[in-house]
């Protein structure tokens, strides 16, 4: 996960983790599946409740076989129906089929929408009829989430009319071909089958494909950082050739560097730009995005200022700012302090986000830096989101003595849990919330790297729901459509 040789430190604290209704959307089909239908010894697992919005919900969960396992001990694929059941909470009885999918899948995804604003369902997936189990840690009332077993709520949606769609999403590691490695061949990991495309292409492609659709309907997109896996010429190119594909850089997407994609040395990138004060070091990301380091980048979208940080160092996974882009970044809040202000970068920021961090402190911002910027954001009121990385996580943060501005942390492009977030703004407010990707490739990838560091992955990485998935009202009046 690191840029860089892990310490003695990180891979021990690494290892610490080791130990009634009217509906809308019903799909092709009804009601369960006959027990004569159902496959002997079928596994339904990893049921997770992923995006809950004001009027819809996306549930998950994986079918296997509980007599055979693939090359890393876990159950074979199964395919099988999705079918989920909503209904009222502590009424069994009051549990109807609204979505079935009859086309067999191991990889189970329903989409629920229609749904009523603020109201508590309760719910149940099932394939072949056999009911669908949780299997990652649930967090009850933790930041305001109710992530308990069987039930979930809706949010209330942002006041106000509809302005546009931020997409935000990091750690695509385009390049890298092996996952869940911490240092050396430890701990147990994870490759693509052969035959298949690389999976970080795999999963940035589904990303890509899942912005454009009218259910999802992103504006724009912010890249937080590790592009790349090492910031290779070829990988950046390829990166670069995806999103481009999507839209054009500075107008349709907007990207900030990550450790993966610091100045390295070698031969390999003995082509690229020399890094000045460091020529040893050359800088293949920054000549195919025309970004220099330490530097920031300032955009706008609908009246929204957009303002993207680089918070990496040379040589080290954590990260820092120099004093030249926190004075750039000074005079650019302090020239209209109130405008509606967005900033992304690679590295968390929050005391919070640093003591929580499995990987531990040194991983995030420099924490000195990080107090200069959160004292910055508290001068400039406009200020209201800060969007990074690097932690692979779903984490929401403050700062400590203040909730004007939301540190959201987004779970990783290219593994488990494999998505993006949405940031929906309204007149009156914003709503975030977290997508699984969804083609059938991006699926599988996703279900194999549930597993990564012994099976705790998915109780860091994947967050509560009210981490992932949250309103909050605030007046964004100053904003314009962009369609």
């Amino acid at each position: 996960m690191d840029c860089c040789p892990s310490s003695r430190r990180q891979a021990l604290a690494w290892a610490g983790l080791v130990a009634v209704l009217p509906f809308a959307d019903v799909a092709t089909g009804a009601g369960a599946a006959s027990a004569a239908a159902r496959p002997k010894r079928l596994l339904v697992t990893d049921l997770d409740v992923v995006t809950v919005t004001d009027t819809s919900v996306v549930i998950t969960w994986f079918t296997g076989s509980t007599t055979e396992v693939d090359r890393y001990g876990a159950p074979t694929p199964v395919p099988t129906d999705t079918e989920l059941l909503l209904g009222e909470p502590g009424n069994p009885g009051s549990l109807r089929t609204v979505f079935h999918d009859t086309s067999p899948t191991a990889f189970h995804y329903a989409e629920v929408h229609g749904l009523e604003p603020g109201r508590t369902y309760a719910f149940q997936g099932r394939s072949a009829g056999q009911v669908a189990q949780q299997s990652a840690l649930q967090f009850p009332g933790s930041g305001g989430s109710m992530d308990a077993p069987g039930v979930f709520t809706t949010l209330l949606p942002p006041p106000g009319r509809y302005l546009f769609t931020v997409a935000l999403c990091n750690d695509l590691h385009m390049g890298e071909q092996t996952a869940g490695v911490i240092v050396g061949d430890w701990p147990p990991s994870f490759r693509q089958d052969p035959g298949l495309p690389p999976y970080p292409e795999v999963m940035l492609e589904a990303l890509l494909a899942d912005l454009r659709q009218p259910d999802r309907g992103a504006d724009v997109l912010l890249v937080a950082g590790d592009l790349t896996a090492e910031a290779r010429p070829k990988d950046v190119t390829r990166v670069r050739q995806l999103l481009d594909g999507w839209g054009r850089l500075g107008r349709d997407y907007f990207v900030a560097r990550g450790n993966h994609d610091r100045p390295h040395v070698g031969q390999d990138y003995a082509g690229c730009t020399p890094v000045p004060g460091a020529d040893d070091h050359h800088d293949c990301w920054g000549d195919t995005f025309r970004y220099r380091r330490q530097t920031l980048s300032t955009h706008e979208v609908g009246g929204l200022r957009i303002i993207g940080l680089d918070t990496t160092t040379l040589d080290a996974a954590g990260g820092t700012l120099d004093d030249g882009q926190l004075a750039d970044l000074r005079r650019e809040l302090r020239e209209d302090r109130d405008r509606p202000t967005l900033l992304f970068g690679h590295h968390p920021v929050t005391f919070e986000s640093a003591v929580t961090t499995a990987a531990g402190p040194g991983f995030d911002l420099d924490q000195v830096k990080a107090r200069e910027l959160e004292a910055l954001y508290r001068r400039a009121p406009g200020v209201f989101f800060h969007h990074c990385g690097h932690t692979h996580r779903n984490k929401r943060t403050f700062a400590q003595d203040s909730k004007a501005v939301e540190f959201l942390e987004v779970a990783a492009a290219k593994e488990y849990p494999g998505g993006y977030a949405l940031l929906r703004c309204h007149t009156g407010g914003y709503q975030v919330n977290f997508y699984k990707t969804r083609t059938e490739l991006a699926k599988r990838w996703s279900q194999r790297t549930r597993a990564e560091y012994f099976g705790t992955w998915t109780h860091y990485t994947l967050g509560t729901i009210a981490d992932r998935n949250h309103t909050v009202v605030r007046d964004l009046s100053g904003l314009r459509p962009v369609r």
